[in-house]
């Protein structure tokens, strides 16, 4: 390992990180809007809604991420109508068809996750709210969706560390994200070792943080999973008698 040309190789890829960061944060959160419209479509007992989610998700996970990165930023511009759309000046941009491909592909995972998330929440706490008088957006609004969220983290947190690598692929399509600069150092250093143990320490700070912020968001939704303080001290106490 040449500690200087590590140095070095870290400084290049950190410039890339904002990058990386933009979108793995856009595509999660658009991604997250659309799980949570496909969630409600599976859920909502509507025949055409429910079937058109389970094709979407069908599709969406069944296919690999790299071919549908292809297919969106090499595939759609093969098509006249899409090159004199009003889209094209989106379409054509690299950065959007890696958002939208990534996107609509956590959109698919995050919306089963999301779907567990509802269909675990009591039902006996829905009709108590209910019976308070809570109409059903109410209901939906308060009780629901926040048990439901509580419920859905832990599994989402991991989509979350997913996307996040996931955008490495994006180097395909000329972005310059970390794996793409790291890609480009290879080719003119010829020293594999160095460049990816680098990249590799980048990606797993960056998850290691997501880690941790989802499992404080976790303790702060969960407030009836702590242990009161006298009681945890009471049981220290009697563990060490």
């Amino acid at each position: 390992m040449d500690w200087e040309f590590t140095q070095e190789t870290f400084i290049s890829l950190v410039s890339a990180l904002p990058l990386t960061l933009s979108l793995a944060g856009t595509a999660i959160a658009l991604g997250a809007v659309l799980a949570l419209a496909l969630a409600l479509a599976r859920t909502s007992g509507i025949v055409v809604l429910d079937w058109f989610a389970r094709a979407y998700v069908f599709v969406f996970r069944g296919t690999p991420l790299l071919v549908q990165i292809f297919l969106i930023y090499y595939g759609l511009s093969q098509f006249p109508a899409v090159r004199h759309s009003i889209f094209w000046p989106v379409l054509r941009d690299a950065y959007w068809c890696a958002v939208m491909a990534l996107s609509l592909n956590t959109a698919a995972y995050a919306s089963e996750i999301i779907r567990g998330g509802l269909l675990s929440v009591p039902h006996g706490q829905v009709e108590a709210a209910r019976a308070c008088g809570m109409p059903r957006l109410m209901v939906f609004r308060r009780i629901v969706l926040p048990l439901a969220i509580r419920q859905a983290l832990p599994g989402y947190g991991n989509e979350m560390i997913s996307m996040i690598k996931a955008t490495s692929l994006a180097s395909i399509i000329t972005l310059m994200e970390v794996t793409g600069v790291a890609a480009r150092i290879i080719s003119e250093t010829y020293r594999a070792i160095e460049v990816f143990v680098v990249a590799g320490f980048i990606y797993l700070a960056i998850n290691f943080l997501l880690t941790r912020l989802v499992q404080l968001v976790e303790f702060k939704l969960s407030p009836h999973l702590r242990q009161p303080e006298n009681a945890a001290q009471a049981v220290i106490a009697g563990d060490a008698r």
